[in-house]
């Protein structure tokens, strides 16, 4: 069996009882980045193997790792943080399991964006998440794609970029759409920033910006159109 793990975000006690029991008796576990989650398991002692699964060796070893399931290993997949799949690796892993009939079990646990969308204060009955944005090349073109979306927008962003994106987002969404950046959720200094796209952009506009970056934009409004 393949087990997708979630892990904490950021505050280590963020890790649910079960997910525990899972890592602790499966053969294998699976780590974006071995150095990373050695730490985590060390905090929680257990001993079992880590292997490194990511974006750079997946499409190598996945089809080894199948067989391996197959002839009756369990593995846990973990990823840095949160839950694998959502902007992490696993759907490659995931889906070649259930090619081959292999059963795969996702435990509920720790993901960035649900936090987030509800402090928000932004509508989350319905919503969309669009993971983070191209950097460069068609970048513009799914931005228009989305102007006239009318859910509530969830993003992933890197703190370098945030000023950017904001910028982009003030441009094709219009400085008065309301957003909220959340920056460093479950840790020390968690800080969430509500406002339109114009007010938050000052707000971290001559701040040194750090850690993980999660932006909720308000969806289009059909009367913001008829003022338009």
């Amino acid at each position: 069996m393949l087990y997708i793990v979630p892990t904490p975000i950021g505050n280590l006690a963020d890790i649910t009882l079960r997910a525990l029991d899972v890592l602790k008796k499966v053969d294998l576990i699976l780590a974006e980045d071995t150095r990373n989650s050695g730490k985590l398991l060390k905090h929680y002692e257990i001993e079992i193997r880590l292997m490194a699964y990511h974006q750079h060796n997946e499409h190598q070893v996945t089809d080894e790792l199948v067989k391996r399931l197959g002839s009756g290993e369990n593995m846990a997949m973990i990823t840095d943080a949160g839950t694998p799949g959502i902007s992490d690796p696993a759907f490659m892993l995931v889906r070649e399991c259930i090619r081959q009939h292999i059963k795969v079990e996702c435990l509920p646990g720790a993901t960035a964006f649900v936090p987030a969308l509800i402090n928000s204060g932004i509508p989350s009955n319905r919503f969309c998440f669009e993971g983070f944005l191209p950097v460069k090349k068609g970048r513009q073109t799914f931005l228009n794609s989305v102007v006239n979306e009318s859910r509530t927008m969830i993003f992933y962003e890197s703190p370098f970029r945030l000023l950017k994106t904001l910028a982009d987002f003030s441009l094709v969404f219009g400085k008065d759409r309301q957003c909220s950046v959340s920056r460093e959720l479950t840790k020390i200094f968690e800080e969430n920033i509500r406002g339109t796209i114009e007010e938050v952009y000052k707000y971290f506009e001559n701040k040194n910006i750090k850690g993980e970056i999660v932006i909720v934009v308000e969806g289009n409004k059909p009367q913001r159109n008829a003022e338009d």
